[in-house]
């Protein structure tokens, strides 16, 4: 039995002083007065020192393992390791649920990375899927990114879903000239930065890509409706029109990643589509597309949920930033990553809140000296996983 207390604990209500969490066996078992603590025998007592006490983070969107896997164009770590050594950047920054998202593309520009090959995707996948048998920190989940002109992995993402294997789909389509790359002076770039290429090549690239077949709605329909019988959140991504919103939704998508305009962003919601938005972005003070400024659109109650996209640490800061420096609400900001995300991937029964009965997953986060929030115990399952101290710098000695 663990308790927790002397915190600003995140409830679904609001922030809160003057409680205290008992947590038995993997549950959070009750909130109670701080002034009860003492009646509670036997009980690890966990002092939050006045730091704020929260859901874990839960990011359904993030490729950060690509670039531990496949640290260079022609490297390839072992998967295994590389899930391994992520987990602990991911705790400490508040993760402990991670969706990895990891991208299904046909081979051409984009997977001049090893890793974006198809049989090392599925090694990653199979990867994942096995962390639920070993000693893990955090959950791994795959949130398969399934670009819609590949059509020759249909087949290997279907067998994925039925093998349990696939936790969240979104469908992506990076064809030059619309969604995140409608603005083709940036695809050119962003090309330029996979590999060495000259401009004639660019051209025909772009030519060829603009052409190249893709899945019809009626095999998005097929494929939609087989994750769905399994129970798994659809996501479409980078939506950049009004019409393709309501396209998304014949399909049965909940989730409208990154939409490119505030009026995309809005249709969505009014159309009751969870939107995510990349914390990057509000560190960054923009998108680096150029497209929708995600502080803007939480701003206008357009953005459910904050994701890591590709910097694990965005989300505990652009959690503190928002409300320091935009003056929005903490306690809100923070449903962001906790209860919003597990309500949209249909995990909240589990996770994502405060609440007696549920698992509990649980940070603590103080400021330190400098400022900066920082997580310095994560319990994830009712076990403390991680802590950490800082060292006092008026007490370090000459030795450093």
């Amino acid at each position: 039995m663990i308790i927790i207390h002397n915190g600003q604990f995140v409830l679904e209500e609001g922030i809160v002083e003057g409680l205290a969490i008992l947590i038995e066996g993997e549950q959070i078992k009750a909130i109670i007065p701080e002034a009860e603590v003492r009646n509670v025998p036997h009980a690890q007592k966990i002092d939050a020192n006045g730091g704020y006490v929260s859901p874990g983070f839960i990011d359904i969107h993030s490729d950060y393992i690509e670039s531990l896997v496949s640290p260079r164009p022609t490297s390839m770590m072992d998967v295994h390791m590389s899930l391994r050594e992520a987990e602990k950047t991911l705790i400490g920054n508040g993760i402990t649920t991670m969706f990895h998202s990891l991208s299904f593309y046909r081979e051409d520009v984009f997977t001049h990375k090893p890793m974006r090959y198809p049989e090392n995707v599925q090694r990653l996948v199979d990867a994942i899927s096995q962390t639920h048998e070993k000693a893990h920190l955090i959950r791994h989940r795959l949130h398969a990114r399934f670009e819609i002109d590949n059509l020759d992995e249909v087949n290997r993402l279907m067998e994925n879903i039925k093998a349990g294997k696939v936790d969240l789909l979104s469908f992506m389509d990076h064809t030059p000239g619309q969604g995140q790359y409608r603005n083709l002076e940036i695809y050119r770039d962003t090309l330029k930065g996979y590999r060495d290429i000259s401009d004639e090549e660019l051209t025909s690239l772009i030519e060829e890509r603009v052409h190249t077949p893709v899945l019809s709605i009626e095999q998005m329909k097929e494929v939609a409706e087989l994750a769905q019988s399994y129970g798994i959140a659809l996501a479409s991504h980078d939506d950049d029109d009004v019409k393709k919103i309501e396209l998304v939704q014949e399909i049965g998508t909940t989730i409208s990643e990154f939409p490119i305009t505030l009026d995309v962003a809005k249709k969505a919601n009014e159309c009751g589509l969870d939107i995510v938005v990349g914390a990057p972005n509000i560190m960054l003070g923009g998108s680096h597309s150029g497209n929708l400024s995600a502080v803007v659109a939480i701003q206008e109650g357009c953005a459910d949920i904050l994701c890591s996209d590709y910097y694990p640490s965005a989300i505990l800061h652009s959690i503190f930033a928002l409300h320091e420096q935009h003056g929005l609400d903490l306690h809100q900001m923070f449903q962001l990553a906790t209860r919003n995300p597990a309500k949209a991937v249909k995990l909240d029964h589990q996770i994502g809140s405060i609440t007696p009965g549920l698992k509990a997953d649980l940070l603590i986060i103080e400021k330190l000296s400098d400022g900066f929030p920082t997580v310095t115990s994560a319990i994830i399952n009712g076990e403390v996983a991680t802590t950490t101290n800082y060292r006092n710098q008026s007490t370090m000695s000459e030795v450093r």
